[in-house]
């Protein structure tokens, strides 16, 4: 019998999942009576992202599959082109961010299609070329014993994106993604080719960690690697309060190398129960089978997180088929790249009405419960549905400029479904200023690829070296070609 996999396990698809039970229910789902709709507007000059709701005018969208020699020439003669006529240029991958964090307005946006993968198992590491996803990473390590060290828990977004954008995933005890970079070659926006890593150009390798393509076009990467092992998880159920404690035991465990956290979601009960999942590798690590794809399972797993929307008994169910029956039927072994090994996609709601949007926030372990104590007094009382939250930890990070853990946090990733009209807009960014001073209170900070709510002052509270980023970049790319919403709206403005 095939294994669940973890989004199926922990999405509630434990033997119900056959049922098509999305259809059974008809969410009854807060309206917006006499609200405008989103249109956004569409076609070879317009460009957006994962929210549906950043369509931005570009000058021409390129897909470059060059490599290599090749592949620099070509970055080298794009950044003189628009540089020369005063036209900025970025990068992206897979474009999930959710606030045009990778589109240049009015300007030249660049998709990598090169996704070779070179292997180095003396030295631990595998070359990624610009264009590499985490799923062709994936495919050519497995088959060798080898996996992503820390990877984007999802598998269908870029390497160098991952970096720019300094992403993290569950993999503990480690940090961000970059601080597994060994080195990498990028082209500045005067055209010069430099190799940066922690020790060589250090400056311009920790403003690329999470500098969102604003410091230079990355053409390829050295990443560091482990061994792909056999797991077996743990479910734990406790009190919200509990967690912290839990998870800091979990993390300081050697034998631990995968763990994450999941809290209930019903209005009334908001917050108040947690799920810790812990993987261990198991006695026997020989003869690991090839890393299995999601499938039906998570297809069908996507149906009941879906049924969740407006439908507090079945968020309720959905809690005791996470807690109960999918540990049950997902609690024996799998492989560390299985279970990293599944795309975005498969939640994709597919409702052109509404839009999946992420928050992610950083906090201290000791700041936990009043982050807590924080979202229980604004998410409820918002017009907001929140379907999800997973919790992750993240090690300290000092080499990134724009750092989000300065100490070791936990990182909470949470999930809203928003209708696409302007007064939900309008709803959603209230409820995330208000969730961004409490966070920033508390010494914490929210992450920076999605919906641009927060005010420039929200952002430098959170981002204390944001100004001394803006000025280095500025040092760096003089004619400010390398732009983004980002730095449009916020990084720009210092």
């Amino acid at each position: 019998m095939k294994k669940l996999s973890r989004r199926a396990v922990l999405l509630g698809a434990g033997g119900l999942a056959g049922w098509g039970l999305s259809g059974l229910f008809r969410p009854d789902l807060p309206t917006y009576a006499g609200a405008n709709r989103i249109e956004a507007p569409t076609g070879a000059k317009i460009l957006n992202d994962a929210s549906g709701l950043s369509a931005t005018p570009i000058h021409q969208h390129l897909r470059v599959a060059d490599s290599d020699d090749a592949l620099i020439e070509r970055i080298r003669q794009e950044l003189l082109d628009a540089r020369e006529v005063g036209r900025p240029v970025n990068v992206g991958a897979a474009r999930h961010s959710m606030g045009g964090q990778a589109i240049p307005r009015n300007g030249t946006a660049i998709t990598f299609d090169n996704a070779g993968v070179d292997v180095d198992s003396e030295n631990r590491t595998f070359r990624a070329h610009a264009g590499a996803r985490w799923s062709d990473v994936i495919a050519a390590l497995d088959p060798l014993g080898w996996s992503p060290k820390v990877m984007q828990s999802n598998n269908d977004f870029g390497v160098a994106a991952t970096y720019s954008v300094n992403a993290h995933g569950w993999p503990v005890p480690f940090g961000p993604m970059g601080t597994t970079v060994r080195s990498l070659r990028m082209v500045l926006p005067s055209g010069d080719l430099v190799t940066c890593s922690p020790t060589q150009n250090a400056d311009l390798f920790n403003l690329g960690m999470g500098g969102y393509g604003l410091i230079g076009v990355i053409v390829d990467m050295e990443v560091e690697m482990v061994r792909n092992t056999r797991l077996i998880p743990s479910f734990d159920v406790m009190e919200t309060r509990k967690f912290a404690e839990n998870f800091e035991t979990a993390i300081k465990d050697p034998a631990v190398t995968m763990a994450y956290g999941r809290l209930n979601v019903e209005r009334e009960s908001f917050f108040q129960k947690a799920l810790l999942v812990t993987y261990r590798g198991t006695d026997d690590q020989s003869d690991i089978p090839a890393a299995s794809g999601s499938g039906w399972m998570s297809r069908a797993a996507s149906r009941i997180y879906r049924a969740q929307l407006g439908n507090e008994t079945f968020k309720s169910f959905r809690w005791w088929n996470e807690t109960s029956v999918g540990p049950a039927l997902g609690g024996g072994e799998v492989t560390r790249n299985s279970l990293i090994n599944e795309p975005v996609v498969t939640l994709d709601d597919r409702d052109p009405d509404r839009t999946d949007i992420l928050h992610e926030y950083f906090v201290g372990l000791d700041a936990f419960d009043r982050f807590v104590t924080a979202c229980q007094e604004v998410i409820p009382a918002s017009y907001q549905e929140f379907l999800n939250v997973t919790l992750r930890y993240v090690a300290q990070d000092d080499q990134s400029v724009l750092s989000f853990a300065k100490e070791p946090r936990i990182a909470a990733v949470m999930s809203f479904s928003q209708e696409m009209t302007h007064r939900a807009e309008a709803d959603h960014t209230r409820m995330t200023r208000e969730l961004i001073d409490r966070v920033v209170d508390i010494g914490g900070a929210y992450y920076l690829p999605y919906r641009p709510h927060a005010t420039l002052d929200q952002l430098t509270r959170a981002y204390p070296k944001a100004a001394a980023f803006a000025a280095a970049k500025r040092d760096v790319d003089r004619d400010l070609v390398l732009r983004n919403n980002l730095w449009d709206q916020y990084l720009g403005r210092l």
